[in-house]
């Protein structure tokens, strides 16, 4: 396993446990306070109940390498979505709450996911192995 292999599943894995922890506090936080923060912010409300499944779901997907070149691309849009809806005011350190510097390096990590998609160690392998073998 090459330096670049362990370093890619690396990123797999701690942005999917990132990104479950975001979904979690989600679903904690209850998802109708969700909405409400969320429908406050100009974002239709909608939107906290689809971001908390994607960061649910996605993440434990990225965690065991199910479908990561998609569920990476859908972290994409997500992420693109929340900086000009919610961050783009607050700039990119932000004085009072976060910025979205955070965003744009989790737009790389999934960016480099969904074009890379390293598939060592993960379920996309064994799908992708199984496939071949078949045929």
């Amino acid at each position: 396993m090459t330096k670049t292999t362990v370093v890619s599943i690396i990123m797999r894995v701690v942005l999917g446990i990132i990104f479950l922890a975001h979904g979690i506090s989600k679903l904690q936080m209850g998802l109708s306070n969700v909405d409400a923060y969320f429908s406050s912010m100009g974002v239709h409300g909608f939107m906290a109940y689809v971001v908390a499944i994607l960061e649910t779901v996605g993440g434990i997907m990225l965690i065991i390498g199910l479908f990561t070149r998609y569920v990476s691309g859908l972290f994409v849009i997500m992420l693109i979505g929340a900086i000009f809806t919610m961050k783009l005011s607050v700039g990119l350190i932000g004085a009072e709450s976060a910025g979205y510097e955070l965003d744009l390096g989790f737009i790389l990590v999934s960016l480099y996911l969904a074009v890379a998609n390293p598939k060592e160690l993960s379920i996309d392998q064994l799908i992708t192995n199984k496939k071949t073998r078949s045929e």
